[in-house]
């Protein structure tokens, strides 16, 4: 039997496909303003019995292809737990919103968080204030990873964030000290997140921020915890789904 995942993300859209239990094919491609066609070239020639479709558009997804929908939580509930079988706390920080999940023994959802009203600290976030500063996102971390001291700003909103990034700059304020500032507002932003859920030892980060190596020694940090993150973080989702068409 052949199993196929698709999360459509604000960002990205990724596509996992099982046989046997065993991947076979995994691939992400930036959404754009018509994501049905995304979705279109994703899947042509690609067979499945079963499909399954995650994320923000999801549902507009089901309106073109015969296939069941579950939620984000659900989705990268069942994939971490399926690569971490003793995974009990979730942080998955995509394209515009963050969520720290919290599982039960069994590996059922019993608790989360979600900031889906405020992309602060998410992919879109980074990226803004990233090009604000006058990097690119390898760049923006690595300065941030040297810098010496941390300089924080006023705001977390995106837009009056990118607004007070660039006066900052403009007055000379030191952009790896700005970096660093960003980088430490997000992981005490998520720190409280995972806080409120009650996490436990077993924490998986997931989701494209995931690749943000600086951000987890951050977070380990903060919270004194050691964090798993996938070989694949940014597909965890779309490989929930794939495990839940089987």
């Amino acid at each position: 039997m052949i199993h196929a995942g698709i999360d459509i993300g604000s960002r990205t859209i990724k596509l996992v496909v099982l046989e046997n239990q065993s991947v076979t094919k995994q691939m992400v491609k930036l959404n754009t303003h018509d994501p049905i066609s995304v979705c279109k070239k994703m899947l042509d020639g690609v067979s499945y019995d079963s499909l399954v479709a995650t994320g923000y558009g999801r549902h507009l997804f089901a309106n073109y292809w015969d296939c069941n929908v579950i939620t984000e939580i659900k989705a990268v509930s069942i994939g971490c737990r399926n690569i971490f079988p003793e995974c009990k706390s979730i942080l998955d920080i995509g394209g515009q919103d963050t969520k720290a999940v919290a599982l039960d023994n069994n590996g059922k959802i019993r608790k989360f968080d979600m900031n889906d009203k405020c992309a602060a600290g998410t992919g879109k976030f980074l990226e803004v204030v990233s090009t604000a500063l006058g990097f690119n996102m390898q760049d923006f971390i690595e300065n941030a990873e040297n810098s010496t001291e941390s300089v924080t700003i006023n705001s977390m909103c995106t837009v009056f964030a990118e607004s007070e990034i660039i006066s900052m700059v403009a007055r000379g304020v030191d952009r790896g000290s700005l970096a660093s500032g960003l980088h430490e507002s997000i992981a005490k932003k998520c720190s409280a997140m995972l806080e409120r859920i009650a996490i436990s030892d077993q924490l998986v980060f997931c989701g494209g921020v995931a690749h943000n190596r600086y951000l987890k020694t951050l977070l380990e940090k903060r919270l004194n915890k050691n964090i798993h993150i996938p070989e694949n973080p940014q597909t965890v989702a779309a490989y929930g789904c794939a495990l839940h068409g089987e």
